[in-house]
Order: structure tokens, then sequence, then C-alpha cells
């Protein structure tokens, strides 16, 4: 494995009872600095396959490394280097944004200067300072969203898994959020996150991989699949040659 290597995928597959896998033998990495981009229709096994890099899902058939350490072996290690963004946030709705934040700054012992200086930060990034005092189950789907965002930051994390992260965000939050990605990235973190939106990853996203029906049938630099092409003509290429060859 490269010292340059935050994420490493070896060989993992993933079954839900009976035979058929979810995720059948897929092998990428994710580099320091990388935005890589997991995109593929809806039930490709993307979700999945995130979920098992973050601890959230065991498995059995394969490896996921970050930074060197083993999923597997050392999870505690891992989570603590690791942010992750659900699709769907499931937050503590009967505390207030303040008391969620800080909680979860004390989850990765963040001093108080430390909390203060980040949460002032990014609440004034995404414009919901004013309503941190307020309970999460009074805010909208978006401001939840702003929230577990900005839990994701707090300990500043090697790296950064999303799963659709820009569901839900009004356009300014998603331009915000890309930006501190950009910024995250440039200072060594890697972001891996997951999509199906092909323009968002075609602008933010330096690699890439396609998934379908649990494999990898394409990966790489930008560069290297697009060819001149946009990423919509690649995927949808990629995605018809898979088929012709399936059939």
């Amino acid at each position: 494995m490269s010292e340059q290597t935050m994420l490493e995928i070896r060989n993992f597959s993933k079954s839900y009872g009976g035979s058929h896998k979810a995720v059948d033998d897929i092998s990428l990495s994710v580099n320091r600095g990388d935005i890589y981009g997991f995109i593929g229709h809806n039930g490709a096994g993307k979700s999945t396959t995130i979920r098992a890099v973050v601890g959230v899902l065991d498995f059995k058939e394969g490896e996921i490394f970050i930074d060197g350490h083993s999923v597997k072996a050392e999870p505690i290690a891992c989570k603590k280097i690791t942010a992750y963004i659900p699709d769907n946030p499931d937050l503590y709705e009967n505390l207030t944004g303040i008391q969620y934040l800080n909680f979860i700054a004390d989850i990765f012992e963040i001093s108080a200067a430390e909390r203060e200086e980040q949460i002032r930060k990014y609440a004034g990034q995404f414009e919901i300072t004013e309503a941190l005092g307020d309970l999460i189950s009074s805010y909208s789907h978006g401001m939840k969203q702003k929230v577990a965002i900005i839990s994701a930051l707090i300990h500043s994390p090697k790296l950064l898994v999303l799963d659709e992260p820009f569901v839900g965000l009004d356009p300014k939050a998603a331009f915000t959020l890309k930006e501190i990605m950009h910024g995250m990235c440039a200072n060594g973190t890697a972001v891996f996150f997951s999509t199906h939106v092909l323009d968002v990853a075609e602008k933010l996203c330096n690699r890439i991989a396609i998934i379908k029906k649990g494999k990898i049938i394409a990966s790489g630099t930008m560069e290297e699949l697009t060819e001149g092409h946009s990423l919509e003509e690649t995927f949808l290429e990629a995605d018809n040659a898979e088929n012709n060859t399936a059939a």
C-alpha cells in the first residue's frame, strides 16, 4: 500500500441472504488529496460499499484499509480519522443543534477552544448559527443535513465519506460544501463520495469508479475515462457495453 493511499478496498464482496451479491469482488484505492466519485444507478452497490468502509456494515469477504488500518481489525483507529455523512442523517432530535455538535466533539475529544472555532466557522459558512439553539426536531431536512455535515467536519478527518451528500441541500449550501471539500483535499484529506448526479461528479472529482450490479465496470482519472467526452456519455457507453457483454 502506497503512503499516499488513504482508503484501500481489496476484493470486497457483500451478500444479503442467498447467493446474490450486492457487491461483487471490488477493489479501488483513494489517495490523499483525491475527490473520488463512486457513481452508478440506484441499487448498484454504492451505499453497501460506503457503509462497509465506515464500519456500519459487517463483512466477511475482502479487506478495507483506512490510512493503513484494517476496518475489521482496528475499527476504532479507523473511525477516529474518518467522517461519514449519510444521505439521510439520523440525528438526536431531542437535542439542540449546539448540544448535538458538542456531543460529537466530546466523542472525538476535541478541546473547547478548537470546537468553538470549528463550530463558529462552519455554522457561519452554512448560515445556521442562529438556529443552533433550536431543537433538531424543528429543523428542515436541509438544516439537519447541514448539522450532520458540521458534525462530520468538526474533528478534521483524514478521510471524508459521503453518500449522496448534495441531496436536500439548497444551491448555496451545496456550493459551500464543494468549496470545503476542495479546501480539505488541498490539505491532504481524501474524499470518497457516491452520487448518481453525473454533472456534479464531473465538475468535482479527479478520479471516479462506475459500479453496476455490484461490479466496477470502469475506473480511473476523469481524463482517462472521459477522453474529451462528457461523464454522462462515458457512463452511458460503459453501461451499454456492460449490457451487451451480459447479453
